[in-house]
């Protein structure tokens, strides 16, 4: 006979026992937490990748075939193994699946690229998925007999059916240990109706059992591949690829991001405080988040300001894998280009020149100031343009034969109630000096006439991007998309939180798979 394995101490089975169980639950719960989240998604764990395999896991966000896989088996291994280490089924095969996921989870945002300082389960070098890595690690080097589990009752009934078959005398290949009390039968059931208890109570927690609760549950786990609310980035609910259009050699999505909330610029009308809360909202980590999720839904070009704040962004994105066409807001001051300069360098595929800048030029007729930049864009291998607000800067463009690519110009109209009344409106460039008499002058205004502008654009066959398209958050985006398209803009420019980008998505796909009110061609 076969001299016996060394058994444990009784509170050693227990304790590696009792860190199984809770391991396993932890993972249990992860996963059943994300299957009866509606639209749950991974993609934003995905997002904020930044460390090894980064390319790849921005690649799959991109392909929704391929994170739909990806949710599928994250959220079922995370059941299945967790099922497996909670009842001591299948336990090293349990502890290797766990420790590789886990590995996973740390590759994919290591703490100390992720987080800034200490968060919570996240300390520099370890955080807690490191730390139940380890433990798996030495739960699947132990043999089956060092905890309690159904392992353990499942060897037992296969040896007890051995012993039918093949009397003891015989068979020299069974272990003392293994033919067991039924108090050791017992021990090793045990983790059943406890699993049963602990499931009823997570159910309850959750809503499972409470129409109510349910309606009004919101769950994301946060340890494994969740980051944000599924809600905000539910992939899912894309309705299909947004539509493109040309201009010149480059293809563009027909709603470009603007760049004003991105770089914490907002016409809030007096509301002092909005301005320091978008800037404390859009941190760097959060911009380049959202540049992922214009990526994911199909978004892919944006418009941004030339700065050392959007350089250094955009550098790390790149860093980081994304692809995001830049089209650069720029500031020429009269033959000082550098920061045309600057946004050619860092890879910008199109400029324009700003429209207050382009406005305050044609106004005091300094022409040169708007055709030097232009060219020199232009002449660099980018698409050039000028933004307006102000009618007369496309309006001269076209009557002095300035090319340009494509024209951004203001355009909504005035239908909401801070519109101030038409009597009062004046272009700001041309009334500057009485700017401060705000019984005239708000700042809830963009396109002083959309039919004036509409019908300069139903003669005009340059490319033209529609901007303030909402009135500066007044105008609903269904509302105020819709009504550019089908007045003539080719694209169109909005600004948009994250949690905005597949809602304004849905509506350009929808809008433009409608049937438009549209008499303009489209030039683009």
């Amino acid at each position: 006979m076969k001299e016996s394995k060394r058994t444990y101490p009784l509170q050693i089975q227990i304790i590696i026992s009792l860190i199984r169980i809770l391991i396993g639950w932890h993972f249990l719960y992860e996963g059943i937490s994300k299957l009866a989240t509606p639209g749950w998604s991974s993609a934003s764990y995905l997002m904020d990748s930044k460390w090894l395999f980064s390319g790849i896991f921005h690649q799959i966000i991109g392909n929704p075939s391929a994170l739909a896989v990806v949710d599928f088996l994250n959220v079922w291994g995370l059941i299945l193994i967790g099922v497996g280490l909670f009842l001591g089924l299948f336990t090293r095969i349990a502890s290797i699946s766990g420790l590789l996921l886990l590995l996973l989870y740390y590759v994919a945002s290591p703490p100390f690229v992720f987080s800034k300082g200490v968060v919570d389960g996240h300390y520099f070098i370890i955080n807690k998925n490191l730390i139940e890595a380890a433990m798996l690690l030495l739960i699947a080097t132990l043999r089956k007999d060092t905890m309690y589990g159904l392992d353990n009752y499942l060897e037992i009934i296969w040896v007890k059916r051995k012993e039918q078959k093949f009397p003891k005398e015989m068979n020299h290949e069974i272990p003392e240990q293994l033919v067991s009390s039924r108090r050791e039968m017992i021990k090793n059931l045990a983790v059943v109706p406890f699993m049963g208890g602990a499931f009823f109570g997570m159910a309850k927690k959750q809503g499972w059992l409470s129409f109510e609760e349910k309606n009004l549950a919101n769950v994301d786990a946060v340890t494994s591949a969740s980051m944000l609310t599924a809600k905000n980035i539910d992939l899912s609910q894309l309705k299909g690829e947004v539509p493109k259009g040309k201009i010149k050699h480059l293809e563009l999505s027909r709603i470009i991001p603007g760049g004003n909330l991105v770089s914490g610029f907002a016409h809030s009308r007096d509301l002092v405080y909005v301005s320091p809360l978008i800037k404390t909202y859009f941190t760097d980590e959060k911009i380049i988040e959202t540049l992922w999720i214009y990526e994911a839904c199909g978004i892919n070009a944006t418009i941004m300001r030339t700065d050392e704040n959007t350089i250094r962004v955009l550098k790390e994105y790149r860093r980081r894998g994304g692809k995001i066409q830049w089209l650069a807001q720029t500031y020429p001051k009269g033959k000082d280009l550098s920061n045309i300069q600057l946004a050619i360098d860092n890879g910008a595929v199109g400029a324009f020149v700003m429209g207050n800048i382009a406005d305050q030029i044609v106004y005091e007729n300094r022409l040169e100031d708007l055709v030097l930049p232009i060219e020199f864009i232009r002449k660099n291998g980018l698409i050039g343009g000028v933004a307006a607000h102000y009618l007369k800067v496309p309006q001269t463009c076209m009557e002095q034969n300035i090319e340009v690519d494509f024209f951004m110009k203001t355009f909504h109209h005035d239908n909401y109630w801070s519109a101030h009344p038409v009597e009062n409106r004046r272009q700001i460039v041309e009334e500057k000096e009485n700017y401060t008499q705000h019984d005239k002058f708000h700042d809830n205004l963009w396109c002083v006439s959309a039919d004036e502008t509409k019908a300069f654009f139903d003669n005009c066959e340059v490319p033209w991007i529609a901007y303030k398209v909402l009135a500066a958050g007044a105008i609903k985006p269904q509302d105020g998309i819709r009504f550019a398209y089908e007045n003539g803009a080719d694209f169109t420019c909005v600004g948009m939180f994250d949690f905005q980008v597949i809602e304004n998505a849905n509506i350009v796909h929808d809008t433009l798979n409608s049937s438009l009110k549209r008499e303009r061609k489209w030039f683009a």
